[in-house]
């Protein structure tokens, strides 16, 4: 069973430093043996506007409640689900989000329990889950990962690219993965390895992903297949109707902010040269073993544990 709300929840969020977490975040709380201090917490932490519809914390949590509801058997299944949802739901700029207080105040003060139970291995949670850089932190992650594999107002590939963990752990921390047509022509190779049922694929997306970023050393991918870039008028549009915006919807995809779609002729240019990349891509050599006894777990399976994945 999920989690139940070990507290009070704040009803507007804020910004928490990171000198407050390293004081009061130890192994207590990693463990989920005992939930943050709330009253010193709120005592360090800065309120953002509780006029702003987009800082209430009352939809996060009923979408945080009810990801932990659908997939309390699958964990990592959750993030392709929250990602775009969660994108959809605080509705910021990038400016915004690249402050990493908003989100320490998210896991610290919000939701300490959905980053227990999402990332929370044998015993601990990971220090980097609730506050750690933006392909890390619980949170962060998927807001970047629906920000930035987007296309325009459609989060179709940001449920692509979010199906596979070494996405959101390898490729996010690329720098070239800002550039929206390489984004894009990753997920649709991405897109063809899942529907032909290719085996070990995240070794293809570790491949795919260093590959792309060396190459990107050399090679101007901006030049190769120019982008226009997102409309920021757009954006800022789409933030103001948070305002008198529903609850994202559960059963379908919400809409992102309508900024522009991504050049289809840039992204084709992209995968015909990552084609060719991927092929000459060494992948990991896995050694020939034994069947395995059923009662073993895989050592894979252990590290995974261990690390909350």
């Amino acid at each position: 069973m999920p989690p139940t709300t070990p507290h009070d929840i704040p009803p507007v969020l804020g910004l928490l430093p990171d000198t407050i977490v390293a004081k009061y975040l130890g192994h207590a709380i990693q463990s989920g043996q005992e939930t943050p201090p709330q009253v010193a917490l709120r005592k360090g932490a800065t309120l953002l506007s509780a006029t702003e519809a987009r800082r209430h914390t009352a939809p996060l949590r009923q979408l945080l409640e009810e990801a932990m509801r659908r997939f309390q058997d699958q964990r990592t299944a959750a993030d392709a689900w929250l990602a775009p949802r969660l994108h959809a739901t605080l509705r910021l700029t990038r400016a915004e989000a690249a402050d990493g207080r908003l989100w320490n105040y998210l896991a610290l003060l919000v939701a300490p329990d959905y980053v227990l139970w999402r990332h929370r291995g044998t015993e601990t949670t990971a220090t980097s889950r609730f506050s750690g850089a933006h392909y890390t932190q619980a949170f962060s992650r998927l807001w970047w990962a629906a920000e930035l594999f987007r296309d325009g107002a459609d989060y179709r590939p940001v449920e692509t690219a979010c199906r596979v963990q070494d996405v959101l752990n390898t490729t996010l921390r690329l720098d070239v993965i800002d550039h929206r047509p390489t984004a894009l022509a990753i997920v649709r190779i991405l897109d063809r390895l899942i529907a032909s049922h290719t085996s070990h694929l995240g070794d293809h997306v570790n491949a795919l992903s260093s590959a792309v970023n060396t190459a990107g050393s050399t090679l101007v991918y901006d030049v190769l297949a120019p982008d226009g870039g997102g409309e920021g008028e757009a954006v800022l549009d789409w933030i103001a109707e948070a305002q008198d915006a529903p609850a994202v919807p559960f059963e379908r995809l919400p809409d992102g902010p309508d900024d522009g779609r991504v050049n289809t002729q840039s992204v084709d240019t992209l995968v015909a040269l990552f084609d060719k990349l991927l092929a000459e891509a060494p992948r990991r050599q896995r050694p020939t073993r034994r069947p395995m006894d059923p009662g073993v777990i895989p050592q894979q399976a252990m590290e995974a544990q261990r690390n909350g994945l």
